[in-house]
């Protein structure tokens, strides 16, 4: 029976849901107590007992893996779309088979960024919070009609939101160098396939300047690489309306929070929605909480019962067939 290790804590959440499966695939499996990551000599620690590693946002670095190897370590699976925390070369060096689950999470992901911007539009978060605490409070809000929304990333999650953005009848210009405009049509630069369709040519395929030029929201999507690490920034944040508002579902390092704590400061962002950050969890003494207006979440965008059980099954399916063929 091969050993797997689980460090994805949506999938922990509900490991009761894979047990028959697990047991059918003849897997035994394994879930560490942690709240959001593992730390480096942690994993280093306990990942050679494994066969297989179902990995979170855990820092799935090449000394992890090394010493994964060194032990019973013989395939990987990413669980979810983001694989800024995994080091693939090292996988590659190593001849460790892994994967991730792309395309996944486009719906769930973009639910929430649609949360945080009903909630900081009419500040629903502060009316509840009031009304909770005996204050009959009507703060006036804005309309989300004809506002200029800067959409950073247009794969599957960026694609949803502008889906649902479009909705609610803004203006939603996109910026993602993966994309580009061919014979009047934008067209996925690295993916013949993916089509864009017809509703969403809707939007404004422009450069990030453009798009965060007099925008009302910036909303972020895109994966965290060293091209968008801190993309989001004082230097384009000045560009946008005063009073923007800024959401982040992606990862947090492309958001320089030390940028948006200076201008929550002079009132050039309105608030924000964040539902990552540089450092997880939010340390209880970070600045943004000062500020009544944000809303923030638990990198829980994805977390659904449907979206992780359809994930999961995958992922379990997945790494008992790399494990299957390394035997052979």
């Amino acid at each position: 029976m091969f050993k797997i290790l689980v460090t994805c804590p949506p999938m922990i959440k509900q490991i009761n849901n894979y047990d028959s499966e697990f047991k059918k695939l003849g897997l035994d499996y394994y879930c560490p107590n942690f709240t959001q990551t593992m730390s480096e000599d942690e994993l280093i620690q306990i990942l050679p007992e494994y066969d297989g590693w179902i990995i979170g946002d855990d820092p799935a670095t090449r000394r992890v893996f090394e010493a994964g190897k060194a032990g019973k370590l013989r395939a990987a699976v990413k669980w979810g779309v983001g694989v800024d925390n995994v080091d693939f070369n090292a996988c590659k060096d190593l001849n460790i088979p892994i994967t991730n689950v792309p395309g996944v999470f486009g719906e769930e992901v973009s639910d929430v960024a649609i949360g945080y911007l009903l909630c900081l539009s009419r500040k629903l978060h502060v009316i509840d919070n009031n009304v909770k605490s005996g204050t009959w409070s009507k703060p006036c809000g804005n309309s989300l009609t004809g506002k200029k929304v800067c959409l950073v990333g247009f794969g599957d999650i960026g694609r949803c939101t502008a889906r649902k953005l479009l909705a609610f009848n803004m203006n939603v210009y996109v910026s993602d160098p993966g994309f580009s405009f061919v014979e009047g049509k934008i067209v996925c630069n690295y993916n013949s396939e993916l089509i864009v369709d017809e509703y969403l040519q809707k939007v404004h395929l422009a450069t990030l300047e453009e798009c965060v030029s007099g925008a009302d929201y910036i909303i972020t999507t895109c994966n965290l690489n060293k091209f968008t690490h801190h993309l989001i920034n004082k230097s384009n944040i000045i560009l946008a309306n005063r009073g923007v508002r800024i959401i982040n579902v992606a990862r947090g390092p492309i958001v320089k929070e030390e940028d948006v704590l200076e201008l929550l400061e002079n009132g050039h962002i309105e608030s924000v929605g964040f539902d990552v950050f540089e450092k997880e969890p939010l340390h209880i003494e970070n600045k943004l909480r000062s500020y009544s207006g944000n809303i923030f979440g638990s990198h829980n965008g994805s977390n659904t019962i449907e979206a992780v059980n359809k994930v999961s099954f995958f992922t379990i399916n997945k790494i008992k067939e790399y494990l299957l063929c390394e035997l052979k």
